[in-house]
């Protein structure tokens, strides 16, 4: 359990080097603000991971969804609207590369490369330019003050869409036929299944669950900031093949996916803590990416041989 180690000695090297890390502010702070949200993000990248393909359009989807909750609110919708029409927006991104890879037959990485430029390009026109967009009434929609069961709201959500991801993949048949594409398509079909419906749906599933991200990261700004969205594509990429090393096949994973979350959130905000700049913490951040997938690479190299 090669990420589970790190994260404790990390946290014992960042506690030392920096007092403040281990108060509870801190950990509220780094839960409710960074956690919660690429949480969410990177479990929408785990679907399309385990399926064989790649998503570089999650942050399209979740930026289609912060942009129509805004425009929804100032134009005098209802709470409750307005999240259906955000949702629907980010399903927009999710249903036009199910068209591209599930009919069209274009590779995830093509097909979501072009949804991705596609959406940069459109919220730069809705948005002059890239202008953050502000909400007029913020207080109609507050998740970070709300909470359930005690647990604020998008700690509960993260949690919540991450337990529901983990049984979907592991106890369902759509999961295990999810799985099966991303393992040998052509065994599946063989099988006469539709390996069709399985690629398309995935980034369905997976800009859905985007589009709550998006929500969330809107409320808790009051605002919509283009192009926000594309801050958490690395880290969710990151964070799914980080939480691969949790599983011996090698597979994606939602538990080991929320490990390599809390894992990225440690390092960025330890070294924040200790005074490293944004540029050196990148560096250290992708430093450690790499130190982890090459020892967990290694070991089961050597396992098999």
């Amino acid at each position: 359990m090669l990420v589970p180690a790190l994260i404790i000695v990390l946290v014992f090297f960042f506690a030392i080097l920096a007092p403040a890390f281990l108060t509870l502010p801190n950990w509220k702070s780094l839960l409710l603000n960074n956690f919660s949200i690429l949480a969410i993000t990177a479990v929408s990248m785990t679907f399309v991971v385990a399926s064989g393909g790649i998503d570089l359009s999650v942050g399209t989807a979740l930026d289609f969804s912060g942009l129509a909750l805004v425009l929804a609110l100032n134009h005098g919708y209802s709470p409750a609207a307005a999240i259906v029409l955000a949702l629907l927006a980010g399903l927009l991104a999710g249903a036009f590369n199910a068209l591209l890879t599930g009919y069209l037959r274009i590779t995830p990485f093509l097909a979501t490369l072009g949804t991705l430029f596609i959406g940069t390009s459109t919220q730069q026109l809705l948005s002059n330019g890239g202008q953050p967009i502000y909400i007029d009434h913020a207080a109609q929609l507050n998740t970070v003050g709300t909470s359930l069961l005690g647990i604020p709201l998008p700690i509960f959500l993260a949690l919540l869409l991450a337990a529901v991801a983990a049984v979907v993949l592991g106890k369902t048949s759509y999961g295990r036929l999810l799985t099966a594409t991303g393992l040998q398509p052509a065994v599946v079909r063989y099988t006469g299944l539709s390996a069709r419906w399985i690629t398309g749906s995935v980034f369905v599933v997976a800009a859905f669950l985007a589009a709550v991200a998006g929500i969330l990261l809107t409320t808790t700004v009051s605002s919509y900031v283009p192009l926000s969205g594309n801050a958490f594509l690395m880290n969710a990429i990151g964070a799914t093949f980080i939480g691969t090393t949790l599983n011996r096949s090698g597979r994606a994973n939602v538990l080991g996916t929320l490990a390599g979350v809390l894992f990225l959130n440690i390092v960025a905000n330890g070294l924040l803590l200790i005074g490293w700049s944004f540029f050196w913490q990148q560096v250290a951040t992708g430093g450690f990416i790499l130190l982890v997938l090459m020892i967990s690479f290694g070991a089961r190299r050597g396992g098999a041989v």
